[in-house]
């Protein structure tokens, strides 16, 4: 599982530890089975416990909880993710600004933004 990966799955955990595991899949845009994977990859990694619902008579709720390993290791994963952001972003910068260099160079060409 990728830092990307690791850090959306934590974040949103972090902010919905109710979230259930389609859902999950879904605003990750990734398959559900993937998304099993990657919650138990990070369970036996011992950054996400898991409780059931005591109230939930079917008992398919369950409830992720980042632990204490869990955060630390979010805080570093956010910041790596946001470096290799910042790098991603310096680049694309550099590249607009290049197309847009070419652009000048071209004489009277209007180019179709669609």
């Amino acid at each position: 599982m990728v830092d990307e990966i690791r850090y959306r799955v934590l974040r949103l955990l972090e902010s919905d530890p109710e979230m259930s595991q389609r859902d999950l899949a879904k605003v990750l845009g990734i398959s559900l089975g993937k998304t099993n994977y990657c919650l138990n990859a990070l369970i036996d990694r011992g950054w996400v416990k898991v409780q059931n619902f005591k109230n939930n008579p079917s008992k398919r709720g369950y409830a992720y909880m980042l632990t204490p390993h869990g955060i630390e290791e979010k805080a570093k994963i956010t910041a790596r993710f946001l470096k290799f952001k910042i790098a991603e972003y310096e680049a694309l910068r550099l590249e607009i600004a290049a197309l847009t260099k070419e652009m000048d160079q071209l004489d009277g060409f209007e180019p179709r933004l669609e």
